[in-house]
Parts: structure tokens; C-alpha cells; sequence
């Protein structure tokens, strides 16, 4: 039988060169309701971090005359921030933006708000309207996906959960087989490592990027329970205990770094909230942490600066972001250089 063919294209890895940064900003009152303006101050901080020691060209997507004037006030000392108008939700641009290929192409996919949770007028016209704006050839495929459910090593190795990719929220034909074969042609996958579940109380069905993420070829990043009532620590463990079993699509073994959790965190209401360092976008020149306890956002600061030497860790808090259901990488989105 002869070897499987090399695919011509895949998904660069994030700590790849990016030619610019996708940033949604929070844009809708009746979204965000009482956290608009926090959520306003947050995004701001991420993307003045990300501009200045990150030495990315962030593309800040705005909507509405309002929001856009609101973000230039906020962001008037960041010379690095374009502004760009389009039409959208909210701005989970992970998972309604599109994925840019390594040969140039704009990938799309259906979105359905997370398995019908949360559909908002304007999501499904993103990933059409960031391709335009980056002079990206779009290429739409018609089975449900959102970029958070997956993450690359730029090898062709993806990490993804059960949980996510074959719920039947989804795409309710799906197999691991069949799944495998989608990522395969659309995105150049030679090989997809299988998580169990992910996070409690994540709207995303258990979206890897809070779980876990590649740091590095053959190096994947997934928390350790921070405090005795971390409500996630039996998946830490069994996400650790998985990856140590795998090889990448090199055939390579993998190498597990355990990074501390925030631990327990609830929300204003006192709701337990799926709280994720995982969570972190790699830019150009710089690693943005989500922060949610001072002392276990410290700890996960150290793990990642012994990951990243030759890149600035910087923690910045993201409660308000996360009312909203996520954090830093899920509001971003990469254009490879």
C-alpha cells in the first residue's frame, strides 16, 4: 500500500509569525448588558499589550459608530491598533472567523452558536468579512466547526475532545473516523490527538483551547488543579494522563507541562465559571495570560515563562471578558505572516 500523501497546506502554529492580530471588540449593549464597560477596559488592556511589546498589527473589529469612537478613545496612546468596521454578534472571532491556512487561503465553516445556545444576527458573516479584509481567497466548508475546538503544532497534529467535535450539537453524522477524514481535507490534519471532556460549565461543549495547548512541537500545556476545590481536577489529571500516552503526527512523544489552574472561580452571581490559563494568545513577541486569582495566575505566569523564554509574559485579568463565556484566544483570531 502506498504511504499516505503529504498534505500541501495546514495550520500554522500560533507562535508561527503573524502578519496581524483579529481583535472583536465588545460592541453590543444588550450583549453585555451591565459588563460592557469592563469588558471594554479588558479588550483594551489585551490589545495595547499586544500591539506594544507583542509587535503585532492588531486589527481591532468594531461595530457601530459608538463602539468604534469608544475603542479609538480607549485606545488613543496604541499607534499599533487599526480599526476595522464589520457586522458581528459578539466577538468570538476563534469560532466565527476563519482560519488562515499556511498557503494563503481563508478557511470557513458553519457555525451554529456553539450547538444552538447562542445564535446572534451577524456571526455567520465574520469569517467572509475578516477574509476580505486580510485579501484572503475564502474557502467555506459546509460542516459546523469553531476554531476553539482545535489547536495546531503547524506539523499537522491537532488536539481536540470528544466532548466538542463529536457532539451531535454539531454535526450529528459525525464518527472519529469520519471527523478525522472532515480535518484531514479542510485544514490538512495528518493525525488528531482525542481528549476526553473539557471544562464544567462551558457553553463550548469542552473547547480545547481550555484545556489544552501546544507551546511548542511535540511540548502540549494542560493544567494541574490550584486548591483542593478545583471542580475540574479529575479532567486535569485525565487530560495529563492521555496526552503522556500519545505521539504527535511525527511520531514524536509527546512532553506534558503541567501549568496551575485558577482554581475555583464563580462569578458575580457566585456561579462556578470555566476559568482557564489555557486561555493565553501567543503573539508575535509576547504571551497573554488571563488572570483570575493573584497567586495561582503567578505561579501559571512562571510555568509559561519557562515555555516561552524569548517572549514576554504578560498576565491581565479577563472576568469581565469571561461573563461573556470565554477569554483572550477565543476573542482573537491569527493571520499567518
Amino acid at each position: 500500500m502506498p504511504a499516505p500523501m503529504t498534505p500541501s497546506f495546514n495550520i500554522p502554529a500560533e507562535w508561527s509569525p503573524h502578519r496581524a492580530l483579529w481583535l472583536g471588540y465588545p460592541s453590543h449593549p444588550d450583549v453585555w448588558e451591565d459588563h460592557l464597560d469592563s469588558a471594554r477596559l479588558e479588550v483594551s488592556a489585551l490589545a495595547r499589550a499586544l500591539a506594544g511589546p507583542g509587535e503585532e498589527r492588531v486589527r481591532l473589529l468594531v461595530c457601530g459608530d459608538e463602539a468604534e469612537q469608544d475603542a479609538r478613545h480607549r485606545l488613543q496612546d496604541s499607534p499599533g491598533v487599526e480599526y476595522v468596521r464589520g457586522d458581528f454578534g459578539d466577538i468570538w472571532l476563534r469560532d466565527t472567523g476563519p482560519l488562515f491556512a499556511s498557503d494563503g487561503r481563508a478557511l470557513s465553516f458553519a457555525f451554529n452558536g456553539w450547538g444552538g445556545k447562542y445564535q446572534l444576527e451577524g456571526d455567520e458573516a465574520v469569517a467572509a468579512q475578516l477574509a476580505a479584509a486580510a485579501g484572503a481567497p475564502l474557502v467555506p466548508h459546509d460542516f459546523v466547526l469553531e476554531g476553539g475546538s482545535l489547536d495546531h503544532d503547524g506539523h499537522g497534529t491537532v488536539l481536540t475532545t470528544r466532548q466538542c467535535l463529536l457532539n451531535p450539537n454539531r454535526n450529528p453524522d459525525w464518527s472519529q473516523a469520519t471527523a478525522e477524514a472532515a480535518l484531514a481535507g479542510a485544514l490538512g490534519v495528518r493525525k488528531v490527538l482525542w481528549l476526553g471532556d473539557g471544562l464544567k460549565n462551558d457553553h463550548t461543549d469542552g473547547h480545547v483551547d481550555n484545556l489544552a495547548r501546544f507551546v511548542a512541537p511535540g511540548v502540549v500545556a494542560c493544567p494541574i488543579a490550584w486548591g483542593r476545590a478545583d471542580p475540574n481536577a479529575d479532567v486535569y489529571d485525565e487530560t495529563a494522563r492521555l496526552l503522556s500516552a500519545m505521539t504527535d503526527a511525527r511520531g514524536a512523544p509527546l512532553q506534558v507541562m503541567r501549568i496551575p489552574s485558577p482554581g475555583w472561580t464563580v462569578s458575580a452571581e457566585g456561579d462556578m465559571v470555566p476559568a482557564s490559563h489555557m486561555n493565553f494568545i501567543i503573539a508575535n513577541r509576547a504571551v497573554i495570560c488571563p488572570l483570575y486569582d493573584e497567586r495561582a495566575g503567578a505561579f501559571a505566569m512562571d510555568a509559561l515563562s519557562s515555555l516561552f523564554p524569548e517572549r514576554q509574559v504578560i498576565g491581565l485579568p479577563s472576568r469581565a471578558i469571561l461573563t461573556g463565556g470565554g477569554s483572550f484566544h477565543c476573542i482573537t483570531q491569527q493571520e499567518p505572516a
